[in-house]
């Protein structure tokens, strides 16, 4: 009896250790790992994975754990929520087999992918809202997953979905300090230094008014091209100050984005085409609104500080029940291959904000062609 005792308590206690370095971590990044790394090894699987949804079907992250890197960089691509791991997505229930490649519901795997047969999937749910999806393959010891270990990472997905959030909580509550930290250096650039440069600027032009260009045109010249500087700057610092400053929505679409648009072309001299209708933003509802009005700023800005254009064009077009944004630029571009691109500054808060109203948000670009922003909401 002692030893039944005893073999009971293993688990608990190994679930016990898993839940609380899960919990531990308010960094969602590190959650998603922990979580994985917490799976594997709490039901001894050779490979697990945890599955990010996009909103769309599809996956927007997926970590995975057991592959070493060269297995990994011969997979053509990771898989994308297809096949059992859809099926789980569709489904919200647990799926457990000993042969993936028996199973009708299989999409094989991409070309690359180590084999694998013994499978346990699990739905990381909060509420009626699926956060993820746990995947494990190939137990390692018996070759086939247990009832009992299903239900050892079904309460790991519990607790996963309590860190998922709690991070998910921090990190908002994290943007809102550093949006109220950008717009008081946004007024201080504004009010103080712009000030300072622009009376500098007008005291150089007071100079220049009192030489004679015949007489000391080498001066004249360098005094030029110091004013020439100094507008430059003030051009440079109004760039970064629309990337500072946070706008209020008033609750009007179609002439808060207008209004983005002014304040873009006055302070960049890039022109702006607008294309959004008032009857395409009309009765679109305030969440989804301002969603869409804090993602054109954040796109704005990038496009001030980073894109070099000539051009922008904004359009929305609406749907049966979605509405649908695009900002392109003619900009240089960027990578989006690279991790430092698709998590940098701006389109990580932009993604978070689609993920929010569960919609779908995308980039387009390469260097030298522009960039495209594509957000879809759901209204």
């Amino acid at each position: 009896m002692a030893h039944s005792q005893s073999s009971i308590d293993r688990p608990l206690a190994a679930l016990h250790e898993a839940a609380l370095a899960v919990a531990s971590n308010l960094a969602l990044d590190k959650v998603l790992r922990q979580i994985v790394e917490s799976a594997r090894a709490l039901v001894g699987a050779k490979y697990a994975a945890l599955g990010i949804p996009d909103g769309s079907g599809k996956m927007a992250k997926f970590i995975h754990s057991g592959m070493a890197l060269e297995e990994v960089e011969r997979i053509e691509h990771l898989p994308e929520g297809l096949g059992l791991l859809g099926a789980i997505l569709h489904e919200g229930r647990t799926i457990r087999i000993p042969r993936i490649s028996a199973d009708p519901r299989s999409a094989g795997f991409p070309p690359g992918h180590p084999p694998m047969e013994s499978f346990l999937g699990v739905p990381v749910r909060a509420g009626s809202e699926i956060l993820g999806n746990l995947y494990l393959t190939e137990k390692e010891e018996s070759g086939e997953f247990t009832k009992s270990d299903e239900e050892l990472i079904e309460l790991l997905a519990a607790h996963a979905a309590i860190a998922i959030k709690n991070a998910r909580l921090y990190e908002q509550v994290g943007r809102s300090a550093i949006v109220e930290e950008r717009s008081r250096i946004g007024m201080d650039l504004h009010d103080g230094v712009i000030q300072a440069i622009y009376a500098v600027g007008l005291t150089l032009e007071s100079a220049r008014l009192l030489l004679a260009p015949e007489e000391h045109e080498e001066a004249v010249d360098l005094i030029d091209g110091a004013i020439d500087g100094l507008n430059d700057a003030i051009r440079d610092i109004r760039n970064f100050i629309l990337d500072l400053r946070p706008r209020r929505f008033e609750g009007n679409l179609s002439e808060g984005l207008a209004r983005l648009a002014r304040e873009f072309q006055a302070n960049t001299m890039v022109p702006v085409t607008l294309d959004a209708p008032r009857e395409m933003t009309v009765g679109v509802p305030i969440p989804v609104s301002r969603a869409i009005f804090f993602t054109v700023q954040e796109a704005l800005a990038n496009v001030a500080r980073h894109a070099r254009a000539s051009e922008v064009t904004i359009s929305t077009q609406r749907q049966d029940h979605a509405i649908y944004l695009r900002v392109t630029d003619d900009g240089c571009g960027f990578d989006v291959n690279k991790e430092t691109a698709t998590t940098g500054h701006g389109l990580a808060n932009m993604r978070a904000r689609a993920e929010e109203r569960n919609g779908t948000f995308r980039v387009e670009s390469q260097p030298g062609a522009g960039t495209t922003i594509h957000l879809h909401l759901p209204t």
